[in-house]
């Protein structure tokens, strides 16, 4: 059985992204950190459909953690599959803060930088030594760096830039084993992120579906279901791309 690690598994587009890749027979280990609650119930939901799936924490802002984070990866690899080596990685966990350019603060950047693209870059190389030969990593970036440029992400999308670059790096450093490296880059997706957005502000959803050629905002689905594809056989011959996942915003 192929294992996956999906980072930030425990709501919005990491649960979905877990859930569909378990529906196509891999086991997962999916990562949380302030909720714990709804990576277990993303664990119950995988196991109810017969999958096989083990939360753990990690505070993907601190670097410090990450050696203790690659034992319990090796822990739960052993102990639920009898392997110590998996084969996909989805560096999906994130945040977002918002403000303009002139109002962004070296601490709010830092911030941003700690989760969005050194957090990613450096649980990647602290992972690398377990990851299969012939595997596949999945980096969620942002339609913030193309089609979705907004006053007062300048922050946020510089660094998801920055992920879609280090994309490119990875699939030409470790195409020598096989490994292909993609990434995705959502829409306007209604999950959890910056506070629950959307939920706070619904009267922002009609204005965004108007932009979007199929008329909606995205659902965690959407996004899920693109990066399950990318991992599988289906996308055997796809790396070094970043395949924005939008419904065709602002075309």
């Amino acid at each position: 059985m192929p294992i996956a690690i999906v980072t930030g598994g425990s709501s919005g587009i990491g649960r979905s992204a877990a859930l569909q890749i378990a529906r196509r027979g891999t086991g997962v280990i999916l990562t949380y950190q302030h909720h714990p609650s709804g990576a277990h119930d993303t664990v119950a939901r995988i196991e109810s459909d017969g999958g096989r799936a083990v939360a753990l924490p990690l505070d993907l802002g601190d670097s410090t953690r990450f050696p203790a984070f690659h034992d319990a990866v090796v822990t739960a690899l052993r102990d639920t599959w009898q392997r110590d080596t998996f084969d996909y990685l989805v560096n999906n966990a994130g945040a977002s803060r918002t403000a303009t350019f002139e109002d962004t603060t070296e601490e709010l950047f830092d911030d941003l930088m700690r989760v969005l693209l050194r957090g990613p870059y450096f649980l990647t190389r602290t992972l690398l030594p377990r990851l299969a030969d012939g595997g596949a990593i999945v980096n969620v970036a942002s339609n913030a760096v193309g089609s979705g440029l907004e006053p007062g992400y300048s922050a946020y999308g510089t660094m998801k830039g920055g992920l879609v670059v280090l994309t490119r790096y990875l699939a030409k450093e470790l195409s020598g084993r096989g490994v292909r490296v993609n990434s995705v880059s959502p829409g306007s997706t209604r999950t959890r992120i910056a506070d629950d957005a959307f939920a706070r502000h619904p009267e922002v959803i009609p204005h965004l579906a108007a932009q979007t050629a199929l008329g909606r905002v995205g659902e965690p689905d959407d996004i899920g279901l693109a990066i399950a594809a990318l991992l599988d056989d289906a996308g055997r011959w796809i790396t070094a791309q970043d395949i924005e996942v939008s419904g065709g915003y602002r075309l």
